[in-house]
C-alpha cells in the first residue's frame, strides 16, 4: 500500500487513497460528503505573474505618500512607514506594531514565499524547505489585512474633506490596485503546490522528507489492515453524493 498517497478527511478523519484530479473536478468524502480537495487549473504562469505584479505594486505603495493634506496654507504628506513612526512617537506602540504586521510584514512575507516556491516549480524542481515555506504561507495569510487598511484610509479621507484639502497620492491608488491583486493571490490554494511537488518528486525518484505528522499517518495506516477506499470524484458544479451507509453484517 502506498502510504505517501493518502489523504484524511478533515471532518470525519477517514483515510482515502488520493487520486489525481484532472481539470476542475472535486474529490469528496464518501462517508460524510465533505470536500477533500479540488483539482483546479494549474496555470502557474498566471499566478506567478500576478504575485510578481503584486510585489511591485506593494513596493510602490510603500515608497510613495498616501495622501497630501493642505490646510491654512500648510501642506503635509506622509508614507505608510512615516505614519507608523508617528504612531510610535505618540505612545501608541501596540497600534504601530499591529499596523506594521498586518499591512507590511505579513503581506510581504506571503508574496516573497509564494515567489520562492512558484518559480522553482515552474522550472521543474522542488526548492529547499518547501514544506516549511508552504506552512508559513498558510500561517501568515489570515493576518494580512491590506483591504482593512484600505477601507480605513478611505473612511479617514471622507472625514478629513470637511477640515482640509485632501489630495490623493500615488500610494493610495497603488493600495487600491494591491487590494484587488491580493484578492486573486489569496484565491490560489497553496495546497495544490504539494501535489505538483509530489509529481516532480516521483519523476525524479526523490521523495520529499516526511514530517512527524506523515510518520504518524503511516503508523496508523499500517495498523488499519485493509487498504483505504478511494474518495468520490465529481465534476465541476456537481453536488456531493449522499454519504454511504456501511453494509449490514452477513448472518449465518
Amino acid at each position: 500500500m502506498e502510504h505517501d498517497n493518502l489523504i484524511a478527511c478533515h471532518e470525519c478523519d477517514t483515510l482515502f487513497r488520493k487520486p489525481r484530479l484532472v481539470g476542475r473536478t472535486v474529490a469528496r468524502c464518501s462517508r460524510c460528503g465533505a470536500t477533500l480537495y479540488s483539482g483546479v487549473s494549474r496555470k502557474l504562469d498566471a499566478i506567478a505573474a500576478m504575485t510578481l505584479a503584486a510585489l511591485i505594486t506593494f513596493l510602490i505603495a510603500q515608497g510613495f505618500p498616501i495622501v497630501e493634506l493642505e490646510t491654512s496654507g500648510i501642506t503635509s504628506q506622509t508614507t505608510l512607514f512615516g505614519a507608523l513612526i508617528a504612531l510610535w512617537g505618540e505612545g501608541m506602540q501596540i497600534v504601530a506594531v499591529m499596523v506594521f504586521c498586518s499591512t507590511i510584514l505579513f503581506p510581504l512575507t506571503e508574496l516573497l514565499a509564494l515567489l520562492y516556491v512558484l518559480i522553482p516549480l515552474r522550472s521543474g524542481y522542488v526548492p529547499p524547505a518547501f514544506n516549511a515555506v508552504l506552512r508559513a504561507i498558510q500561517f501568515v495569510r489570515p493576518w494580512g489585512m491590506i483591504e482593512v487598511f484600505m477601507l480605513g484610509v478611505l473612511i479617514t479621507i471622507v472625514k478629513m474633506v470637511s477640515l482640509a484639502r485632501v489630495i490623493p497620492e500615488a500610494a493610495l491608488f497603488a493600495f487600491g490596485v494591491l487590494t484587488l491583486m491580493f484578492a486573486v493571490v489569496v484565491s490560489f490554494d497553496p495546497r495544490i503546490l504539494w501535489d505538483l511537488a509530489d509529481e516532480l518528486g516521483a519523476r525524479d525518484q526523490r521523495p520529499l522528507p516526511r514530517t512527524s505528522a506523515d510518520s504518524a499517518a503511516v503508523a496508523v495506516s499500517s495498523l488499519a489492515g485493509p487498504p483505504a477506499p478511494a474518495p468520490e470524484v465529481h465534476g465541476a458544479g456537481q453536488a456531493a453524493l449522499p454519504p454511504r451507509t456501511p453494509p449490514a453484517p452477513h448472518q449465518g
